[in-house]
């Protein structure tokens, strides 16, 4: 079972950093407005699209490859997404430190699907 969860969750992460990555190039202002926030400058879409967009295409690339590997090339793009995602996830919570709660849609959603994808990724490196 572990074995069918070292390929099928570095590609479920990917899937979700595919379909991320595509919306921010496609649609700037859409991704980001469950958090209230506008793309309404060239800037602002350009920023979008590269952090979002072009940087979780990327990352969905490198998991694919990934998977299409054995042994610590493996390992250390899978664990180093994880991380990514534990750091988005980290991210969050601190937030909530220094703001005032929030809706669990988008912000804590976000968080728990970062967390999990990211210990899901961690058991299976």
């Amino acid at each position: 079972m572990l074995a069918h969860m070292t390929t099928i969750m570095p590609l479920a992460a990917g899937a979700f950093f595919l379909a991320m990555g595509s919306y921010a190039l496609a649609a700037p202002a859409a991704l980001i407005r469950p958090f209230r926030l506008t793309a309404d400058t060239p800037e602002s879409r350009s920023e979008i699209r590269a952090v979002y967009g072009g940087f979780g295409v990327a990352i969905a690339a490198v998991l694919l490859l990934a998977v299409l590997q054995d042994g610590d090339f493996r390992r250390g793009v899978v664990i180093t997404v994880a991380l990514a995602l534990a750091g988005m996830a980290a991210g969050r919570v601190l937030s909530r430190v220094f703001d005032r709660p929030t809706a669990f849609y988008p912000v804590w959603f976000y968080c728990c699907v970062e967390a999990v994808a990211a210990g899901l990724l961690f058991v299976t490196a």
